[in-house]
């Protein structure tokens, strides 16, 4: 018989089988649970046993087997919805990378589903963080940290699917829409306020309706992983919004739950696939919320630190390659195995789509450096799950040889920042931009155009969660984090972002309306460059944050998305609407091979020609000119489109861009087979009446600091 989630639960000891090492966690067959924990160097791993709110332990059960560095036991009487969490008892030797001290209650690594949250208290600590000696981490404190600590729970996976599918949306038709779980329905209007913040807020018809209507294909999530608060956020009342402070890779965090239970995860998932969107998780995996040596025990510095953390040769301290203190251990198998553990967990019970890798390069690393063949690497590539997920990298870290935008193996995608530079400073007007634009909008084939890999591994973006949104880029020459506490130290100081006259804020029209122009650009930019376009959410209607450019730790309106569109957002949101409909109905945009500019004599054809705004192709002496900032981008719709050696039947395209302060009088060159040019986008009038057809050889005024996209009339 089952048992109330909520229901009180009284285990006894003598009915403790020796169960089963695998799998681990805690894990419900039907008629019992099963515990299994690994720790290569513990002695001793005691499981605690908690009421249902966590917070009085009532049994304390000691695992009885151990095998192959396994803990485990079988409780025969344990149900779904039982708290618990571990002691582990073992050398607290710092100087040998031991950090055991069964005072500290801790986390499991595979815990499903965590209740309550975490208290910052020196109990947290395994060793006396009052201490003024010189090495205080080398003292070992006897505090209890049970109080303060967040349990977890042991959950019943059964969930219906229904009738809903994964919606296996192609790369080349993929629209990445980046947002946060909380921040994203915190101020939304037609979501109940009880909902808003968590997945059922974001599952809410309305939240889904608009993101289908926009055409997005793929909601990208920041972390949604139970994560923990920085102490010292937390002490000048801010908090870690964005999340990447991982403590827990298999549960989500409490916050997002609307319910008391982690299905309300699936039935989000479960709407947005039947709306035929994909659900993409940001997951951190490099470091965890435990820090360096100095920071707290919660979960694997207690239980085998040594295993789980890289360790340099003085294994008292930490390698910090992350920048936040640690760096999680993927070259140890078992550490390795969690994080795949973890994902074909997400991918398999949660139906996730795909994974952003934070960090990536650090999970390529090994002993000798990065390594495309690394441990984890080769692991996604051969794993039958995760390879047929869309597996994304954040291709950087602080470590040596830690920028490694193209380097990782076929099947990943990148998020290429070279892109996001190029097309800033471009549009900023800076010199000598247009060889690096050009190289920009053909997908970035001198990263990414080796092995056989396509055009969609390079994950375009102007802006994302970090950095400034794409309404204050052509807003403010300068962040502005004051909120952040830190006394604007913090955030990237190099931004690229141009104010137009006016820090902030202005009421003058000709700047708003450049602004407004300034943003039209860079959006179809992005979204007719070849590649996978990732659009930061709110910035389709000029979302602000004031000029904040690190919100990390603004859970409040800074952060939050203001739903409350101007006139101007509205009509930036039509525009992108259009934008991505355009992108859809021209495979040319999207072609699964690089354009390169090669001439195939065996179709007389190139599949790109780069124009000067006579008409010509651009010779060396224009791409070499630092002061050029108009160019033609012919895109041949007779190229070949595949493999095989056929000629392509897509609509021929002319992309102009124009970042000259003025007009530019750029003459339509002559296509075979066409009769004229058509206009489909002018940045400069993004509302036309009609689209109007031009003949071959017109000589097109296009506006100073604007974006034309022309279709061949036949």
């Amino acid at each position: 018989m089952l048992v109330s989630d909520a229901a009180p639960q009284v285990m006894k000891a003598s009915r403790v089988r020796e169960g089963n090492p695998f799998p681990l966690g805690a894990t419900w067959d039907g008629l019992g649970v099963n515990f299994a924990l690994f720790s290569a160097n513990a002695t001793k791993v005691e499981l605690c046993l908690f009421d249902a709110d966590g917070d009085r332990e009532v049994e304390r059960i000691e695992l009885p087997e151990y095998t192959d560095e396994v803990w485990h036991g079988y409780l025969p009487d344990a149900r779904p919805g039982l708290v618990y969490a571990y002691r582990v008892h073992g050398p607290y030797e710092p100087a040998s990378g031991h950090r055991f001290n069964p005072n500290k209650l801790l986390l499991d690594p595979y815990g499903k589903q965590l209740v309550g949250g975490l208290t910052w208290n020196p109990a947290l600590f395994g060793y006396q963080m009052e201490s003024k000696e010189k090495n205080k981490d080398l003292t070992f404190d006897t505090r209890d940290s049970a109080a303060f600590m967040p349990k977890c729970r042991v959950i019943d996976p059964a969930f219906t699917w229904g009738m809903t599918r994964r919606p296996m949306v192609p790369w080349d038709r993929t629209v990445f829409y980046e947002a946060h779980a909380r921040g994203y329905t915190m101020r939304h209007p037609q979501v109940r306020e009880d909902l808003r913040g968590t997945f059922a807020g974001l599952m809410a018809p309305e939240v889904i309706d608009y993101l289908r209507d926009l055409g997005i294909t793929a909601l990208e999530l920041l972390p949604v992983h139970g994560f923990v608060d920085d102490s010292y956020l937390v002490e000048k009342d801010l908090r870690n919004y964005w999340g990447y402070n991982t403590i827990s890779f298999f549960a989500p965090h409490p916050l997002y739950l609307a319910s008391p239970n982690v299905n309300e995860f699936k039935e989000m998932v479960a709407r947005y696939h039947a709306a035929g969107i994909e659900i993409i998780q940001d997951v951190v995996y490099n470091h965890t919320a435990e820090g360096n040596e100095l920071g707290p025990t919660l979960s694997f510095k207690g239980i085998d630190n040594a295993s789980y953390y890289r360790l340099p040769e003085d294994k008292r301290f930490y390698i910090n390659d992350t920048g936040t203190g640690n760096t999680v251990n993927l070259s140890h198998p078992r550490v390795l195995q969690m994080v795949t553990d973890s994902l074909r967990y997400w991918a398999t019970e949660m139906q996730v789509d795909g994974f952003r890798f934070d960090l990536a390069t650090i999970l390529g690393r090994e002993a000798h450096g990065f390594d495309e063949g690394g441990g984890f690497l080769d692991s996604c590539r051969q794993d039958p799950i995760l390879s047929q997920v869309k597996l994304i990298a954040e291709p950087w870290d602080c470590g040596p040889g830690g920028y490694q935008v193209g380097g990782f193996s076929p099947g990943w995608a990148e998020w290429n920042d070279r892109y996001r530079d190029t097309v800033r400073a471009y549009w900023k007007g800076d010199d000598g931009q247009i060889a690096e634009l050009a190289t920009r909008l053909t997908a970035s084939g001198d990263f990414f155009n080796r092995r056989g890999r396509k055009p969609w591994s390079s994950v375009n973006f102007i802006s994302a969660h970090d950095g400034f949104t794409l309404a204050d880029l052509v807003s403010y020459n300068d962040k502005h984090n004051e909120a952040n506490g830190e006394d604007n130290r913090d955030g990237h100081s190099h931004n690229l972002s141009w104010n137009h006259g006016v820090e902030g804020p202005s009421e003058d029209p000709e700047i708003c309306a450049l602004r407004a122009r300034q943003m039209r650009n860079m959006l179809a930019t992005l979204l007719f460059s070849q590649g996978t376009p990732m659009i930061l959410g709110g910035d389709e209607f000029a979302r602000t944050q004031g000029g904040n450019n690190n919100a990390y730790c603004q859970d409040n309106e800074i952060g939050w998305i203001d739903w409350d569109f101007s006139p101007a957002g509205r009509d930036l949101h039509a525009f992108v609407r259009k934008l991505i409909a355009v992108r859809q109905s021209h495979p040319l945009l999207r072609r699964s091979r690089f354009l390169s500019g090669a001439y195939n004599k065996e179709l007389d054809v190139k599949d790109v020609c780069w124009l000067a705004p006579d008409g010509s192709e651009m010779g060396e002496e224009q791409w070499q000119d630092g002061l050029s900032r108009c160019m033609g981008v012919l895109m041949d719709g007779r190229a070949q489109p595949t493999g095989i050696r056929r000629k392509g039947t897509d609509t021929t395209l002319l992309l102009i861009v124009n970042a000259h302060f003025d007009v530019v009088n750029f003459t339509l060159p002559e296509v075979v087979g066409g009769k004229g040019w058509r206009l489909v986008v002018d940045t400069n009038t993004p509302t036309p009446e009609a689209q109007p057809t031009f003949p071959f050889a017109h000589v097109y005024e296009v506006t100073g600091r604007s974006l034309l996209l022309l279709e061949v009339a036949s």
